[in-house]
């Protein structure tokens, strides 16, 4: 998890990776974490859990949405009008997945070679957390599907102030490294408090061996 948090710093400071692919990258790990929660509600609720999955991906799906545009808007990532082409294809509710794909064709088409290999750090640490934890150790055994749909919500919250409202300060004010080294820090700090609540076990553990060393 430190490492997959510390690979924008990397990228920052030896790759000439810029601030708008950080920020960018930080929003396509909600899409990662979403991903991972359908297959953790699929693995809990089997067959059962699709009505849930269903309203998931609408309700969780917007707000990463919104933000996707939000984001490309306030970073010029894909250029200097990236909004979304216009949904005048798919009707009612198939107007999200045509939003996602419109979004995900800009960012992959904008979208340098190293963003991608921090894209695939974060799908590695987040799917080793998945095969270890919730499938190794059976936590899918001691969980409910609500909880599971609402485990990403903080994610969403934190990231919105971290990532919209840090990435704005970021671009205006013209200091990079300082600012991306607030960001990591405050997602580290998330990221270790969301995994301490749903990995109690795992968490025992490390207080465990820190206390005895």
């Amino acid at each position: 998890m430190l490492l997959a948090n510390l690979v924008p710093v990397f990228g920052v400071l030896y790759l000439d990776w810029d601030i708008a692919s950080i920020i960018v990258l930080y929003w396509a790990e909600n899409l990662i974490v979403g991903g991972y929660t359908l297959l953790k509600m699929l693995v809990a609720g089997k067959a059962g859990a699709l009505p849930l999955m269903l309203f998931f991906c609408v309700h969780y799906g917007g707000f990463c949405a919104i933000h996707g545009m939000f984001v490309l808007e306030l970073t010029r990532f894909a250029g200097e009008s990236p909004a979304p082409a216009a949904a005048t294809g798919w009707p009612g509710p198939l107007a999200l997945p045509q939003l996602f794909m419109g979004l995900i064709r800009q960012v992959l088409a904008a979208a340098p070679e190293s963003f991608l290999w921090g894209c695939l750090a974060l799908l590695i640490s987040h799917g080793v957390s998945f095969v270890l934890l919730f499938i190794g150790q059976g936590e899918y055994r001691h969980t409910s599907l609500n909880d599971l749909m609402k485990a990403p919500y903080p994610r969403i919250t934190v990231m919105h102030i971290a990532v919209i409202a840090g990435g704005f300060l970021v671009v205006r004010l013209g200091s990079p490294l300082g600012l991306l080294f607030a960001l990591v820090a405050l997602k580290t700090g998330m990221d270790i408090m969301l995994h301490n609540r749903s990995h109690p076990v795992a968490a025992a553990a490390d207080r465990s061996a820190a206390g005895m060393s």
